[in-house]
């Protein structure tokens, strides 16, 4: 059976602190910078727990700099209509095509 790939983006990020909580050992965040949200919601707090290549748990550093991907099924997006831009870039090309065939 094979799965279909999924739709999927990937936006910087650095992390601006490292967040214990005052009552547990185990709870500790990091709150993530993300370049290209919006103002209001640039920052995020996940699990400061992660696991290297070897599997073994590893935490972030303040001021790393991070990739956040975010991932879908193919069955929950949508397709986009193309943007003013590249339906104008579209429009120059087929002209170019119509242009080069008229003269061949």
């Amino acid at each position: 059976m094979t799965r279909k790939k999924k739709s999927a983006t990937t936006l910087r990020g650095k992390v601006q602190q490292i967040i214990s909580k005052a009552f547990s050992v185990d709870s500790e965040q990091a709150e993530i910078d993300v370049e290209g949200a919006e103002p209001l919601y640039r920052e995020i707090r996940i699990e400061n727990k992660l696991q290297d290549e070897e599997g073994k748990e590893v935490g972030l550093k303040p001021d790393a700099e991070v990739d956040v991907t975010i991932e879908a099924e193919p069955q929950e997006t949508t397709p986009k209509k193309p943007s003013q831009s590249q339906s104008d870039e579209t429009k120059q090309s087929d002209e170019t095509k119509r242009r080069t065939e008229t003269r061949s």
